[in-house]
């Protein structure tokens, strides 16, 4: 497997990965690249099956995603990063879940875009990435957003959502030993605010930081007060 990916920002910087959501392209982190490049060594990819990432031959597991991921960091001769999204060093983990069970759903849905298209759930998922207030005050960034979601390739989000499916790693996150931020937005109709909840709980010393006025996106929605919450935990300077 080799993974589509950018490296920006200064080459003696620390490294700093940041991992896309489902459906979505490196595009998702344009808002936060301009203050993370001039602080850090930024790795953006794309997962498998999405953008010019190849969809492998074997059934798609979140085991298999990491692997993936840490020989694009072996490739590119990266032995510690952060990661916004788990890696080496420090960790945000922002508008995620641990288990985002019944699997029922998740196969259903695969079932849906693999026999329809992705036009089929395109509404009822960009509905879950944004807030009416930001449907009504940037349409035009919403309907990016949806425009992205509609060219993944349906068998490459299919099996996505059948890897999320089989995840359940409340108990293990238990064993999480770097510092752990825990990112949420308070109107997340996707991964609600009791999963951030029950992520801060378990992993020892985690903290949890909800952005009000933001719904899964929220680094897209909220972007100032996302990266400011992100170089806060990473140890950089916030911009006055």
């Amino acid at each position: 497997m080799t993974l589509d990916y950018r490296l920006d920002g200064p080459d003696a910087a620390d490294v700093l990965v940041l991992a896309n959501s489902l459906g979505t392209t490196q595009e998702l982190w344009t808002r936060q690249l301009p203050a993370l490049t001039k602080r850090f060594r930024v790795l953006t990819y794309e997962h498998p099956g999405h953008g010019r990432s190849p969809l492998p031959e074997q059934p798609a597991t979140v085991e298999a995603f990491t692997l993936d991921l840490l020989d694009l960091l072996d490739e590119l001769d990266l032995d510690r990063v952060s990661f916004c999204g788990v890696s080496l060093g420090r960790v945000v983990l922002s508008c995620t879940s641990a288990y985002l069970g019944p699997p029922e759903g998740w196969h259903d849905r695969a079932h849906v875009v693999r026999a329809e298209g992705m036009d089929a759930i395109a509404d009822t998922v960009v509905g879950r990435w944004f807030t009416t207030q930001a449907s009504d005050d940037e349409p035009e960034l919403v309907g990016r957003f949806r425009s992205i979601l509609v060219s993944t390739p349906p068998e490459g989000y299919a099996r996505c959502c059948e890897a999320i499916a089989d995840w359940d790693a409340r108990e293990r996150i238990a064993d999480i030993a770097a510092p752990v931020l825990v990112v949420a937005g308070a109107d997340d109709p996707a991964t609600p605010l009791e999963h951030a909840e029950l992520i801060a709980s378990r992993i020892p010393g985690a903290r949890l930081r909800v952005l009000e006025r933001a719904a899964h996106l929220a680094n897209v929605e909220r972007a100032e007060a996302f990266t400011e919450a992100v170089l806060e935990h990473l140890g950089q300077e916030v911009p006055a």
